[in-house]
């Protein structure tokens, strides 16, 4: 009987226009129909005006209508400071004759615009929770327990989105486009939680979205930007009906510094093989402690509290996994405990 198999590619990238190694992928076999996502870390600031993620979108987009293919999720996030590496990590599948015998699965969605006045606000949560369940419907997983992390893209508040929602009559959760960044991101983590039966959609209202940080999803990772409206989401997980040699797992971080945690996934994955991914979320923490130390992340006037924080668990992995092509993303709103956040991580079996 026919089943899915996934492939994962982590191309690295001179700049945000840099597809060469992708295409080169596709002149190596690679089908580039075959192609349902890009997660990409880009090197700017992370922060409302980083438009190196609109430009690399623009960039693949261009990419792709080249080969006549369209729809496939182009998530780029922000910041690569420290030493992180920019890159694009390329998600592909196609159908073989391999029975499914239980490997990694991918699948992917869009929601619909989201009207500027229901950012931030449960009206969000609950688009995001059922984008998050047609992206498991696409990847085969009937189980919650199966997903291991859900990588969203989802849109801020620009002064004009502000003024064309005020201007028809309608409010909208901040005027501050930097914190609309971090109330998109929480409200489309707590989405993750509704659909993966973490949290009651019932117990959460407005005045909980980055507020109430005892509500977290342990899966989630969302990238706020200004160059979409909608939300584009990526699930991963593990699923019988795929076959292949890919596996993933995830950890939680408890703090930035919690390592251990991370080591602990990567021995439940098999030992010999060879590592195609770890993805991630970093904060600094809001309590402004790390292990009970006083942190500046939060203090820093210059440098978003984000960027820091990036730099600083990139460090902290790099360590781990002797790599610097790590996909980390910051603001970590609800997606893992305070201070935490989720680490999946993908290998590849020796054959």
């Amino acid at each position: 009987m026919p089943s899915l198999r996934a492939h994962v590619f982590r191309v690295p990238a001179d700049g945000p226009d840099d597809v060469a190694g992708v295409e080169a992928l596709f002149a190596s076999g690679l089908q580039a129909n075959n192609v349902v996502a890009v997660l990409g870390k880009t090197e700017g600031n992370g922060c409302v005006n980083d438009f190196t993620r609109g430009y690399a979108t623009r960039s693949f987009e261009t990419l792709f209508s080249r080969y006549g293919v369209d729809g496939v999720s182009i998530i780029m996030s922000g910041g690569t400071e420290g030493a992180l590496s920019p890159h694009w990590t390329v998600f592909a599948r196609e159908t073989v004759e391999t029975p499914g015998e239980r490997a990694l699965a991918i699948g992917v969605s869009r929601t619909p615009a989201l009207p500027p006045e229901h950012l931030g606000r449960r009206e969000q949560i609950l688009l995001v929770a059922e984008g998050v369940k047609s992206a498991m419907r696409d990847a085969g997983i009937d189980d919650p327990a199966d997903v291991h992390f859900v990588q969203i893209k989802c849109p801020l508040l620009t002064s004009r989105r502000i003024a064309e929602a005020e201007a028809a009559g309608r409010t909208v959760a901040t005027h501050d486009t930097l914190k609309s960044m971090g109330l998109s991101r929480g409200a489309s983590a707590l989405g993750v939680a509704v659909a993966l039966g973490e949290i009651d959609a019932t117990s959460i209202g407005d005045a909980d979205i980055c507020t109430r940080f005892d509500l977290f999803s342990r899966c989630a990772s969302s990238s706020s930007g200004v160059e979409l409206t909608d939300h584009e989401i990526i699930v991963l997980g593990m699923s019988a009906k795929w076959s292949g040699p890919l596996s993933i797992d995830h950890a939680v971080m408890r703090d930035a510094i919690d390592a251990h945690s991370v080591r602990k996934a990567r021995e439940r994955l098999p030992e010999n093989s060879r590592l195609a991914a770890v993805l991630a979320k970093a904060e600094p923490d809001p309590s402004g402690r790390i292990g009970g130390r006083r942190h500046t992340m939060l203090d820093d006037s210059d440098i978003a509290g984000t960027r820091h924080a990036r730099a600083f668990v990139g460090g902290v992995l790099a360590s781990i996994f002797g790599i610097t092509d790590l996909y980390v993303s910051g603001g970590a709103e609800h997606q893992g405990p305070p201070g935490g956040g989720p680490v999946a991580i993908i290998v590849e079996k020796e054959q």
